[in-house]
């Protein structure tokens, strides 16, 4: 067997990536539903060291990374990544897919999962179209929404989805270049709810795992944000 026809037969790899200030069941729900939807065989979180899109995280990177750990533990097909965490500069999401490819080889199918406020948002991104050309787009939606329907999305990106978009896993079987649009269970839960629900010495508990919460607990995490 050569190593082209082995890469042909590995089983495509999720990459989802964000701040994870804290990590909660939001997070943890879209990308176990993502692994099912997509038949992925392992979903590699990758928290933002220095996020060059938004302002920095008022928790530091170190902090961020040990609650995903906590979080994905127990979970086979879940795996943190520190890459952009230990990046000195900022980390660009089209760096991190070109060095997952150098890595898993060129016919491994990697899919992005994004919820739909950063895939509207995608324009804005460095080097955006180069995205394409490493991965798979998953976008994360909810029934009934009508943000990311062809119609009511701004050029560029409106030109993009009508190229790319698949009418279901089956026909986006390449490494890269679809974008895939997927329901997803509602849970409206965010990060920014629960630092001030912390804030203000609130509890916490059911939004998101008991491990994270006590992480966040024992340092004190939020408590003066």
């Amino acid at each position: 067997m050569t190593g082209t026809f082995a890469d042909k037969a590995a089983p495509p790899i999720g990459v989802f990536g964000g701040t994870f200030d804290p990590i909660h069941f939001g997070h943890l729900r879209l990308a176990e539903e993502m692994a099912d939807a997509l038949g992925l065989e392992r979903i590699l979180f990758i928290p933002a060291g220095q996020p060059p899109h938004r302002a920095a995280p008022g928790t530091a990177a170190a902090h961020r990374l040990a609650m995903v750990r906590r979080a994905l533990a127990g979970n086979p097909r879940f795996e943190a990544d520190a890459r952009e965490v230990a990046r000195p500069q900022p980390s660009y999401t089209v760096d991190t897919l070109a060095a997952l490819r150098a890595e898993l080889g060129a016919a491994r199918p990697l899919w992005l999962l994004l919820g739909a406020d950063a895939f509207l948002g995608l324009p804005g991104w460095h080097d955006w179209r180069k995205l394409f050309e490493l991965a798979n787009i998953a976008v994360a939606t909810r029934a009934g929404a009508q943000a990311v329907q062809l119609g009511a999305i701004m050029e560029p990106l409106k030109d993009e989805m009508s190229q790319r978009v698949a009418a279901d896993v089956r026909s986006a079987s390449a490494p890269a270049g679809s974008i895939l649009l997927r329901e997803m269970t509602p849970l409206d839960i965010s990060a920014t709810a629960i630092r001030d629900l912390l804030a203000r010495h609130g509890s916490a508990r059911y939004l998101l795992p008991d491990a994270v919460l006590d992480y966040i607990h024992e340092l004190h995490l939020y408590s003066s944000q």
